[in-house]
């Protein structure tokens, strides 16, 4: 069955109807739950001054949705599954919330990175650019490895 969703905050909301779950996953659950903007209708919504809902029931037809009456019609055809839904997308996310933290220590630091890299296809890239994926927001990250220098 489809999902219909619902961002709100104040007195301003956006709504999204007939979602598939792989489309509801991608672009509400995870951003949601990685604490990222959810783009929705013409803004973006910050999950932290918003608050979600999520249907499911029937497909909407166009007249069903026309005049502003799309969410009361989904309203009364479908059962409120927030709660369900943000639980299943957690937990096929893993038990953390941000990537796991991994220290070596090692004689030598500059060794221990080259076989990293020519065991695993490493590529340099400036840590800048990566400070959001590791902060948790991209699921992708699975951990973070740093390489100390034993001092002698």
């Amino acid at each position: 069955m489809p999902f219909h969703v619902e961002v709100s905050s104040a007195l301003r909301h956006a709504r999204a109807f007939n979602l598939g779950a792989e489309e509801l996953r991608q672009s509400v659950l995870e951003p949601w739950l990685s604490r990222r903007p959810v783009e929705l209708g013409d803004r973006k919504w910050n999950p932290e001054e918003s608050e979600l809902r999520v249907l499911e029931g029937p497909e909407l037809s166009n007249p069903e949705l026309n005049f502003g009456q799309g969410w009361g019609n989904a309203q009364r055809s479908a059962e409120d599954v927030t709660a369900r839904v943000l639980g299943a997308a957690q937990e096929s996310r893993g038990a953390g919330a941000g990537p796991t933290a991994l220290v070596i220590e090692t004689e030598s630091a500059v060794q221990t990175v080259a076989e990293l890299a020519a065991t695993h296809g490493a590529r340099p890239v400036e840590l800048s650019s990566l400070s959001e994926r590791i902060d948790g927001r991209d699921p992708e990250v699975a951990a973070v490895i740093v390489v100390l220098q034993r001092q002698r």
